[in-house]
């Protein structure tokens, strides 16, 4: 398995990112043979509905250096690890509750190298401190969310827009979003692919 959508949608990348996403692929193919990852239906679109869309936040926002970012619910790394690599002078710290999936974050992150992921088993809750932005893929609902991430977001605005919740859905716009007035960002018009038809971006500032 090759890259095909990254260089499409993302023509600027380096070569040497463009490796980094190549050996992710691998591993991921790899890891998934022992760690249920990714479900066995998606895993021959892993580019498409996995990197390409984690990297739809990176559509969205370009993060300035020393930006803190908690991404929790990570499961195998995402979108955590692809973002990584985009922004290798942002600090990323992957959360998840399952110690296996946490183990496999962290082989991935040692063998791409990346200084700038801290992969941990913890559930997202109990993580004491403050960070820029908080990531996440349809973990739970959006009150749940609101709820775990309360506290956890820093004052201190350094990006283009105010420190925040940027969490990747799919399906009919969560109504306590509408409620919340979330900005919300259809993948569709990134990316042309069927798959971004029914999924969005939803940035919330206010926590």
């Amino acid at each position: 398995m090759n890259l095909k959508r990254i260089p499409k949608y993302f023509p600027e990348l380096s070569q040497n990112k463009l490796e980094q996403y190549n050996a992710l692929l691998q591993l991921y193919l790899e890891w998934n043979q022992k760690v249920n990852l990714i479900s066995r239906k998606d895993i021959e679109h892993l580019e498409t509905r996995h990197l390409l869309h984690a990297l739809a936040i990176a559509k969205f926002i370009q993060f300035k250096p020393k930006t803190k970012i908690l991404d929790f619910g990570t499961g195998g790394g995402l979108p955590g690890i692809p973002l990584a690599i985009f922004f290798p002078e942002v600090q990323f710290h992957l959360v998840d509750s399952i110690a296996k999936k946490i183990n496999v974050v962290q082989d991935i992150a040692s063998k791409l190298q990346l200084k700038n992921v801290k992969a941990e088993q913890v559930r997202v809750e109990n993580i004491k401190g403050q960070y820029d932005f908080i990531t996440g893929r349809a973990v739970k609902n959006l009150p749940q969310v609101l709820q775990w991430l309360n506290g956890k977001i820093s004052s201190k605005d350094q990006n283009a827009i105010p420190n925040g919740l940027i969490y990747l859905k799919g399906g009919d716009i969560d109504e306590a979003a509408k409620k919340r007035n979330a900005e919300i960002h259809f993948l569709n018009d990134w990316f042309k692919d069927d798959f971004f038809e029914t999924k969005y971006l939803l940035y919330l500032n206010e926590i």
